[in-house]
């Protein structure tokens, strides 16, 4: 499986300098009042971000139970659905609804769909590709999200050599103001390259404690043997991922959240060590997402190889518009395609 396209133009530069520009304060010279005008609008938005309490109907757990044993698809290898996996709290999306992600960076067209496509044209691309999955799968309603990297792997060391870029505020919140429009939910992905999860994931915690914002973390760029992002394929061990779920766990019994969604990329044996030790919890649900691309048998070998065989509690596949269709038979697995071969189903879709 070849790596995917690092994100390594001169507009990363560019836009770190925007991000690191953007921490400068105001020089001295500000009048008393605009400064008073400043800390109330400071006030209001960091009272703005606390979400509100929200009440949820009690968790349902005969459907719960009924709809994860439809997810198994068929399966008789006592795999799926995972055993003792704990119910989710009030207010979880799988497996009520499937999700349908699109994928991608504002910055640069070549990371995904997200940033190819003018904003209303992703939109509109982004509600057929909805529509055709209630159309494979009328049982299941759909619920649109989109999947933003809000910490991205670049080929510039930058100013702490960690070779990452953590895109600025601003951009993040034109995504919610995007997902607003389309009822979408949002999903912001971190790439630590050089850099480690337990660095990356705080920085973003304002927007952790929104209802309808969810995680993804991307073994690919973990460069945990201090390889430069690109040069190999990295990897997240158990412990990284029961970092980041009990640090959203926290946040969502703090919060009174409902279920945080997280999304672990994956397409070798390597990039997910010690699955058997990750912890699972009703504030989270954990999915393991499909993340290679190539043709149709390639992802079919690849989800029966690494993700199948290895359950921990939901499942994700990823389809290329580009890349998947690149060798022969040159052609996109269809939703009803995708419902057809694999077991589990998968609950969340990724488009890339």
């Amino acid at each position: 499986m070849k790596l995917k396209n690092l994100l390594l133009s001169s507009f990363l530069l560019l836009s770190s300098f925007t991000l690191f520009s953007n921490c400068n304060q105001g020089n001295s010279a500000v009048k008393s009042a605009t400064k008073k005008d400043t800390t109330k609008k400071v006030a209001a938005t960091a009272k703005d971000t606390v979400p509100q309490v929200v009440t949820y109907p009690p968790l349902d757990k005969h459907l719960y139970d009924s709809l994860m044993k439809r997810m198994a698809h068929g399966d008789t290898t006592g795999r799926w659905p995972v055993k003792n996996a704990p119910y989710p709290l009030p207010g979880a999306i799988l497996p009520f609804k499937r999700v349908v992600a699109f994928y991608g960076n504002l910055y640069a067209k070549k990371m995904g769909i997200l940033g190819e496509l003018p904003p209303n044209q992703m939109l509109a691309k982004l509600k057929g590709e909805v529509s055709n999955w209630e159309k494979a799968d009328p049982q299941t309603p759909v619920q649109p999200a989109l999947h933003y990297i809000a910490v991205v792997a670049s080929g510039f060391g930058g100013k702490d050599g960690k070779y990452r870029n953590r895109m600025p505020f601003k951009q993040i919140d034109s995504v919610l103001s995007l997902a607003k429009k389309a009822h979408a939910i949002v999903f912001l992905d971190i790439q630590v390259a050089l850099s480690n999860i337990r660095s990356e994931v705080p920085q973003l915690e304002k927007y952790w404690i929104m209802p309808n914002v969810h995680f993804g973390m991307d073994p690919e760029f973990s460069m945990k043997d201090g390889s430069l992002p690109g040069k190999k394929i990295g990897t997240f061990d158990a412990a990284d991922v029961n970092y980041v779920s009990t640090y959203l766990t926290g946040l969502v019994k703090k919060y009174n959240l409902p279920p945080k969604i997280l999304i672990v990329h994956r397409f070798t044996k390597k990039m997910v060590t010690n699955y058997k030790e990750i912890k699972l919890h009703p504030e989270i649900q954990l999915v393991m997402d499909m993340d290679g691309w190539g043709e149709p048998d390639l992802k079919t070998g690849t989800y029966r190889n690494f993700i199948y065989p290895e359950p921990v509690q939901f499942t994700g596949f990823k389809l290329f518009y580009k890349n998947d269709i690149k060798k022969a038979p040159h052609h996109m697995l269809t939703p009803t395609e995708v419902l057809t071969k694999y077991k589990p189903y998968p609950m969340y879709i990724q488009y890339q």
